[in-house]
């Protein structure tokens, strides 16, 4: 499992022109990727760390400030774009 996090001042997922997601204020956007080769317990720790991740504001964590998270697929992390110009997953 692989997560980009990225402390954000709100932010938002479009499809096709509709808000599907967002988040105001302070937060964390994630892009997280999982594999086939992840489990319950995978997610749980991934969870734990971003929810207790001292990025924002005076070293405090989302779980501190009650910040909010915005959770974004990314299956793209795990593309493999060594050979050649088209990644393979």
């Amino acid at each position: 499992m692989k997560a980009v996090i990225q402390k954000v001042d709100g932010a938002s997922v479009s499809v096709d022109g509709e808000t599907v997601g967002a988040i105001e204020g302070q937060g964390l956007c994630v892009l997280v990727g999982v594999t086939h080769d992840d489990g319950p317990k995978q997610v749980e720790t991934i969870a734990r760390k971003i929810a207790t991740l001292r990025i924002l504001d005076d070293e405090k964590s989302a779980t501190d400030l009650d910040a909010p998270v915005l959770v974004i697929s990314q299956f793209t992390l795990y593309g493999d774009a060594r050979k050649g110009r088209r990644p393979t997953w």
